[in-house]
Formats: structure tokens, sequence, C-alpha cells
């Protein structure tokens, strides 16, 4: 029978210290120490995940534990900040060596692809939870944030956003789709793939940034209401997979627009940076597209407001909300 101390050196903390050494003292004390390189800072995000809220209990548990790093490794890449290291606490019904091996197996080649490591954690016995906050390092001047977009930027999406939510709906019988769909759908939502490349090639370039974590239409005004601004988006240059694009065209629009979980990056530049937005994302290996325009809102206490338009430039009456864990279905 595992103890709470045998489990975390057998899966956590061997693995741990076999990693290149990011922090000054890591996993074996009471406190890690870290500092990021000279000149930067800290970025720091918490992320839980809750069985039934987050994943299904069935779930993979190498899936859950890429997903479980790839949240918040997404969040500084939102940021473009260099991930350093991180920590994670969870709960746990029963040590089961099978879910462990696997579990850790996930996390971990996340976390050798990023040379982010585990510096500390907790672990106890309860509901599965997982909780991971995780360090990385920018400089403060060229720090992606969200009140930092202008009137006339451009708005980018990186990826296909939309495919995540269909997974979701595959797993809760919303739709049926071909056996290669439901697999590419799933992929995207069981492991999502932070874009921490783009981020850091976007220093400099973009004005603003952030993950899309609960939907673009909900996302996108966290970005207008920091930074004071409206939105069109022109709905036709949404970018979606050859899969998502098999959906009818109502069901493209709800999961690409307010489905979460694909991590994407959705972020703004001015019209000048173009070719230097292009040059980040071949860069990056990593597709982006424009899909809108920032603007001065109408009045200065006007609530930020998205129009919906579709190619011609006709408007269109969409009711958009992105994911709320207190409001979700």
């Amino acid at each position: 029978m595992l103890s709470e101390f045998s489990l975390i050196d057998r899966y956590f903390a061997q693995r741990a210290r076999t990693n290149t050494r990011r922090a000054a003292l890591g996993i074996g004390d009471d406190c890690a120490l870290i500092a990021p390189a000279a000149g930067e800072m800290l970025a720091v995000s918490t992320d839980m995940l809750v069985e039934g809220r987050h994943f299904f209990p069935d779930v993979d548990p190498h899936a859950l534990g890429h997903k479980t790093l790839a949240v918040n490794l997404s969040d500084l890449a939102a940021m473009g900040a260099r991930p350093i290291g991180f920590t994670l606490a969870f709960a746990l019904p029963r040590p089961q060596e099978d879910w462990l091996a696997a579990f850790s197996a996930g996390l971990f080649e996340l976390a050798d692809r990023f040379d982010c490591e585990l510096i500390g954690g907790d672990t106890t016995a309860g509901p599965l939870n997982l909780c991971v906050t995780v360090f990385g390092s920018v400089r403060q001047d060229v720090a992606l944030r969200r009140d930092t977009a202008q009137p006339g930027d451009d708005i980018w999406v990186s990826g296909t956003p939309g495919d995540a939510r269909a997974g979701l709906g595959v797993l809760r019988n919303e739709w049926q789709v071909s056996d290669a769909d439901a697999a590419v759908f799933r992929r995207a939502l069981e492991y999502p793939q932070p874009r921490v490349e783009l981020g850091l090639a976007l220093r400099g370039v973009a004005s603003a940034a952030l993950d899309i974590s609960d939907g673009v239409a909900g996302d996108l005004r966290h970005i207008l209401e920091r930074s004071k601004l409206a939105a069109t988006i022109d709905v036709d240059s949404l970018p979606v997979s050859p899969a998502l694009a098999r959906l009818p065209r109502d069901t493209q629009l709800q999961c690409a627009l307010a489905g979460g979980d694909d991590y994407e990056l959705c972020f703004t530049a001015a019209p000048a940076q173009r070719a230097a937005v292009e040059a980040a994302a071949q860069q990056a290996g990593i597709r982006v597209t424009r899909i809108g325009t920032m603007s001065a809102p109408t009045s200065p206490r006007a609530a930020p407001t998205i129009a919906w338009r579709d190619a011609a430039g006709t408007a269109l009456n969409l009711t958009l909300q992105g994911f709320d864990h207190f409001h979700a279905d």
C-alpha cells in the first residue's frame, strides 16, 4: 500500500530530481527557491482541475497529466513568459499505481518539452482535484497583457478554436461524427497544446494577448474590458478544422466562438505588424488568422461590445457567452 510520501517520491520527486535544475532549491525542503533571469520578472499563474467539472471520471490519466500542466503553461504563453517550474497539489481518492504511473508520465512529458521543473507540491486523500501553480520569466516591458490593446488593432487567433468543444459534444452524444473526426475532437479536448513558442515570438509584436480557455466570445471581452475598447469580428474568417467544418454552421460557430478549452492564443497587433505576426507564427510553427478589429467604444462609459459580421459586412445577431464555471451545463 502506497503511503503519501512513498507516492510522492516514486511518481513525482524522483522524476523531478532528474530534470535540469531551474530552481535554486526544489523538492525536499519546506519551500522552493526560484529566481527569474537577471532583468526579468516572475510570471505566476494557478489553475485547478476538478473531476466532474473539468474532466470526466474515466479520462485517460496520461491525458489528464498532460492537460493539468498544459492549461497552466498556456497562461505563461499568453504573457510571453518562458517556463521555469511548477508546483502540483492534488487530492486523490485512493493511490492506484497504474493510474499514477500514467498520470505522471503525461505530466512530465510536457514538463520536459518546455524545460519546466516540478519544484514542490502536496497531496492528500479526497475527491480527485488537481491544482498547479506555474512560474515563468519575462521582462516587464515585453510582457503581453490584456490592458494594452489599441483602437485599430487587428484581432488574431492561433490554431482552430472549437475542436475541444466539439470533442465534449461527442462525449456527451450531442452530435454524431465519423470515428476519424471524433478522434480529432477528442485529441483537442484531452491534449491541448500550450502555445509557448508563439507567445515568446509575439513579444514586441502583439499589443495584448490572452489564452482561450472559456471561448473567444467570452475571453475577448476580457481584453475589451481591460483596454476599454470594442471589437468587430468577421465570423466567416474564423479558422475551423476540416473536422469541425463537417458539422452544421451554427454548431461550428457555437464551438469556435463559445466553446472553450482550446487554449489557443487570442491577441491584438497594429496593422503595421501584420508581417511580423506572420513571421512570429512561422517561427513558432503555428497557424494564426486575423479575425477582426479593435475600435474605440461609442462612449467612455459604454460596456465592452462585440459586433458580429459576415464577410460582406452584414451584421449578425449572435447570442454567445463564454464558459462560466458557476453557470455551466
